[in-house]
């Protein structure tokens, strides 16, 4: 296990184009860092750099503290795990996890090499087919055979670069998760790069949003969905992803295109030198049917009564899509957003995810209750997380690390009992 640290990393092509600008990151021992974002964001770039395949323009890369960036990639004794697997069409199972042993001449003895084999081979349940070829494979088994290759050289850290991207979304659950048991299991320090934002909040202790090679956000999954600093950070984390919503503030009030609605005293105070048009951010989860809330509850929250589009059932819960309206220069500001987050440029809508009981259809109106103290408002211009918490996302990336911590010292614990 290793600890990276990337000190203000600069990574410039030859017509100057800054492909990563400025990321500094410290990736912690045993720890599984995801770097996402939407295509061109810069991700597979920084982790070629991390692995040596990639020149650092500027910047620092140090491994335990020693500065690499003219390292080649073998010194660095990192283990890469690739899209396409790169395994040998003429080698069985047990010589493509074997390869990397046989290739350091002389560093390890047959019984090593078998021992090694046999150990990754039964941790990633790859025991019944060591004599096959990738070809009589499924993809999952060859992603297996891929992370078996790179477990045997017990290297300082582990690199994914979209692992999932070739599999159907059954596998790529199953491979997730085997992935996730993986590293726990080994308590390597392992940095994945993915466009799936699933992936990213499943998987990782802490991720890092990159946009146009600019680092946005790194933190925990938690904190990046409760307490995003941005417009973009918070419409690329969640799923479906976060409404954005255009409002007038006034009056003490947030008017929407649905009807207006009052933030609770401490939002409101953060508002108070804010912008006339704003940007409201409700997650889809937060919306219910207020004929489905008790009396009580519904007086406790906020009400928007809006026309419903279309509806799609989906057994354990009904989504809700509500067209409207925006003032042009927040329209433009959500197109932008939507680009940026490789949108497809639709219609303006929110989404609501409502309890399958709600008996509403296209063309219903619906009232919507939710808790304002879950709204999260945004600047247009600048696109800041106006309501951000600070102390509760300290909170949170404490909470994250302490488990963290925990999980590390378990699984140091089996490896000793082992």
């Amino acid at each position: 296990m290793s600890v990276i640290e990337l000190q203000n990393i600069v990574k410039r092509y030859g017509d100057g184009y800054p492909a990563i600008s400025d990321v500094s990151l410290s990736i912690a021992e045993g720890e599984f860092v995801i770097l996402v974002g939407p295509s061109g964001s810069g991700k597979s770039t920084l982790l070629r750099m991390i692995v040596g395949l990639e020149d650092i323009t500027e910047g620092d890369l140090l491994i335990d503290s020693e500065r690499v960036n003219d390292s080649a990639p073998r010194e660095r004794d990192l283990a890469m795990v690739f899209q396409n697997y790169a395994l040998y069409p003429h080698m069985t199972v047990a010589e493509n996890i074997a390869f990397p042993l046989i290739l350091a001449k002389g560093q390890y003895s047959k019984e090593e090499i078998d021992e090694r084999v046999s150990r990754a081979a039964e941790l990633l349940e790859l025991v019944d087919h060591l004599d096959r070829k990738p070809a009589h494979l499924s993809g999952g088994q060859r992603q297996r055979v891929a992370m078996g290759r790179a477990i045997v050289r017990d290297a300082k850290a582990f690199l994914f670069d979209e692992p999932l991207s070739n599999l159907d979304a059954k596998l790529r659950i199953q491979m997730r998760t085997e992935i996730a048991r993986m590293q726990r299991n080994l308590a390597v320090t392992t940095v994945y790069v993915t466009h799936d934002q699933t992936e990213a909040m499943t998987l990782g202790d802490k991720v890092a949003v990159l946009k146009k090679g600019v680092l946005q956000q790194y933190a925990s999954p938690q904190e990046l969905y409760d307490e995003p600093v941005n417009l973009f950070v918070a419409g690329f984390i969640g799923s479906p992803p976060m409404n954005f919503l255009p409002v007038e503030n006034r009056d003490g009030q947030l008017h929407s295109p649905f009807g207006a609605f009052s933030l609770p005293a401490a939002e409101r105070e953060k508002l108070r030198e804010a912008p006339r048009y704003l940007v409201a951010g409700i997650r889809p989860e937060c919306f219910r049917d207020a004929a489905t809330v008790d009396e009580e509850v519904r007086g406790s929250g906020a009400v928007l009564r809006a026309e419903v589009d279309v509806t799609e059932w989906l057994g354990n819960e009904v989504y809700a899509y509500l067209p409207f309206e925006a003032e042009p220069g927040i329209r433009k500001a959500l197109e932008e957003l939507d680009r940026d987050l490789d949108g497809e440029g639709t219609r303006t809508q929110v989404v609501a995810v409502l309890d399958p009981l709600t008996t509403v259809r296209e063309g219903d109106a619906i009232d919507l209750w939710f808790d304002p103290a879950k709204v999260m408002v945004f600047d247009p211009e600048t696109g800041e997380n106006l309501t951000r918490d600070p102390e509760n996302a300290k909170r949170l990336s404490e909470e994250s690390e302490a488990a963290r911590r925990r999980a590390l010292e378990r699984a140091r614990a089996q490896q000793t009992e082992g």
